[in-house]
């Protein structure tokens, strides 16, 4: 028998568990969409693999036999696990779950991936998401190794544009952070001057940032503080911002998250009178080189987000 149990069919397991369920043949072939010959025949054959009656019939209906409950039970289990494994099928093919890896500079993941995410998860329950926030060369470099199915960055120079797709890209327009009892918090604006003369807590020199900064004091002819404190990390920001009169230049995006989600108690914004811009950062995939489809939804929803706030 266990020989002849090889033969049976993921059909005769169907309607083993039809025929359970509904307690006759005939109601079983229309659940199946067969006729009930059909369905007879399939289960003289089940019959014949397993080498004895499935069922017992009653004039009331049919119920199962010893050896009958035996394949109900697993055939249920192999039934359940079969429709499970299609719909994970279905859900990755459809972008439904799988794995997607994003790297992104601070502004790109506040401002377009966090909701993108947000919006992909009220769908794609199943889907595995990783974040990295990093410096542009950091992320290119892993995009390139493979770390990455898609980056918010700038294009480092040593890198050959040709092997990537990119996307337009977006500007960060830079405000200043600091604590909400500073002496320049009830300012909707400050001059260059004014910003120039409290300590700073900023990104460190050859930072796309950093040289966007210096490119506008410059060019007006103040010179920045000589207090600065370098750091990346948003945490080491916050403190220092909390307990003293320094100022953080900060992606307007990112500053909105702390200031006014209150995601910071106590800190607030001032905007100085001649725009910052630093240079763009682009939405970067490399060419020829598959993702997933749940990584290719997400970066489509990234996408039309950028796309949406422009202007």
């Amino acid at each position: 028998m266990a020989l002849a149990t090889r033969n049976l069919q993921l059909k005769d397991f169907r309607l083993i568990q039809a025929v359970h369920e509904t307690g006759q043949l005939g109601l079983a072939a229309e659940q199946m969409a067969l006729s009930q010959p059909a369905a007879s025949r399939m289960l003289a054959n089940i019959e014949r693999t397993v080498g004895g009656p499935v069922f017992v019939r009653h004039p009331k209906g049919m119920t199962p036999t010893p050896v009958g409950e035996t394949l109900i039970r697993n055939g249920h289990n192999l039934l359940n696990g079969l429709d499970r494994t299609l719909r994970e099928i279905s859900s990755v093919s459809e972008g439904l779950a799988g794995t997607a890896r994003v790297g992104s500079v601070t502004d790109g993941a506040v401002a377009f991936v966090v909701p993108a995410i947000q919006e992909l998860k009220k769908t794609a329950h199943g889907a595995d998401i990783h974040v990295d926030v990093a410096p542009s060369d950091v992320l290119v470099e892993g995009l390139f190794r493979g770390d990455y199915d898609f980056v918010l960055s700038r294009i480092p120079p040593k890198y050959d544009k040709r092997q990537l797709d990119v996307r337009p890209g977006r500007h960060e327009d830079i405000c200043f952070m600091m604590r909400a009892g500073h002496p320049l918090a009830d300012n909707r604006t400050a001059s260059l001057q004014d910003l120039a003369a409290y300590e700073w807590v900023v990104q460190a020199p050859q930072t796309p940032l950093r040289q966007a900064l210096e490119a506008v004091f410059v060019s007006a002819g103040v010179d920045l503080p000589d207090d600065i404190v370098n750091t990346t990390s948003m945490l080491v920001m916050i403190s220092y911002l909390a307990s003293s009169n320094a100022l953080a230049p900060t992606p307007g995006p990112v500053a909105d998250l702390f200031v006014a989600n209150k995601l910071a108690g106590g800190l607030t914004t001032v905007g100085p009178e001649e725009q910052i811009l630093v240079s763009p950062y682009y939405l970067i995939s490399r060419r020829n080189v598959i993702i997933s489809a749940v990584a290719t939804r997400l970066r489509e929803l990234v996408f039309k987000a950028m796309n949406d706030t422009k202007g």
